[in-house]
């Protein structure tokens, strides 16, 4: 019996006592327990024992964890530090609440509501950045929605920090996020910075406002594809409620360019707060929409290819430790 086999209903680890499972990844499993201290109720995340055997993915769960523990804002889920524990494992912050991708299953969100949201994980974003993190892998399975539409940032499993050491054997860092929601700079193999995540946070908010996401396909390299060579359906046209304002907010958070993207996020919560004083551009994405150019042209394939080859060398890297 493996260790996470043994681990059930009043087991206790260290100070806390398990209470029940609650998630499962291919990395971790997540557990609801209570501090026996203060009967404070946290959540354990807790590595595979195979995960723990691979210095890169244990790395990547350290990394996760210093992350967290150095962020300490109300829409960011806390991690908890500072103790002597008999393993490698995270306490969390426990919240009630649902993933924003449950909450998108039901249909679409209203607008009111879904700028709402936007701006709760604006203010966690434009607090991540100053704090030389970026989250690079946002999407709804990792924004929880609490109460009143309070809003948790969680996973923080390829965030990039700025003061990690980069290129290291122990601390190579993943570059690519999610296909539905990863920036196109990501797509070429480029490391990335905050405007990726503001890049993710517009596919967010136009997926809320219309039910559907803005690049489609029938395989994740599909959907990058789609994402490099056309433009989206206009906002106004995938649902009219949509003011032409707003779309704009929309294009200039799904700008392919980063340069021509919002700077920060405070930017983007600017424009939305206030989007009567939103100029209103006359776009090429509002005419050359319905021209879809579907075939995968070299370049993606020289994207795709440049953006594996972190991943080729990860692997070598890993082989010829196993055989020394």
């Amino acid at each position: 019996m493996g260790f996470l086999d043994s681990i059930e209903a009043g087991s206790q680890i260290d100070f806390y006592r398990i209470e029940a499972p609650v998630a499962q990844s291919g990395m971790a499993s997540i557990f609801r327990a209570v501090d026996v201290r203060d009967n404070r109720v946290v959540a354990l995340k807790i590595p595979h024992p195979d995960m723990e055997a691979d210095p890169i993915l244990f790395d990547r769960f350290q990394r996760e964890a210093g992350i967290g523990e150095k962020l300490q804002h109300p829409n960011v889920m806390r991690v908890y530090g500072g103790e002597k524990r008999s393993r490698v494992y995270m306490v969390m912050e426990w919240c009630e609440g649902r993933l924003l991708r449950q909450i998108l299953s039901e249909g679409r969100i209203s607008q009111d509501r879904a700028i709402r949201i936007a701006l709760a994980v604006l203010e966690a974003l434009e607090y991540i950045h100053e704090q030389g993190v970026v989250h690079r892998d946002l999407k709804p399975e990792n924004i929880m929605v609490v109460g009143d539409d309070v809003i948790k940032l969680i996973d923080f499993g390829i965030a990039g920090d700025a003061a990690a050491r980069r290129l290291t054997y122990a601390n190579f860092t993943a570059t690519l996020g999610t296909a539905d929601y990863i920036s196109p700079e990501q797509i070429k193999g480029k490391r990335g910075d905050g405007r990726s995540d503001i890049y993710a946070l517009g596919v967010i908010l136009y997926e809320m406002l219309t039910g559907r996401q803005p690049f489609t396909g029938s395989s994740p390299m599909e959907v990058m594809n789609d994402r490099l060579l056309n433009y989206p359906m206009p906002p106004t046209v995938a649902e009219p409620a949509i003011s032409p304002q707003l779309q704009e907010v929309l294009y200039r958070a799904l700008e392919r360019n980063p340069q021509n993207r919002y700077a920060r996020a405070r930017d983007f919560a600017q424009d939305l707060q206030h989007l009567d004083q939103v100029g209103v551009e006359d776009r090429p994405e509002l005419r050359e929409w319905r021209n879809r150019k579907s075939h995968l042209p070299r370049k993606i394939l020289y994207y795709s290819a440049l953006a594996l080859i972190p991943v080729v060398i990860l692997l070598l890297m890993v082989l010829v430790a196993r055989h020394r």
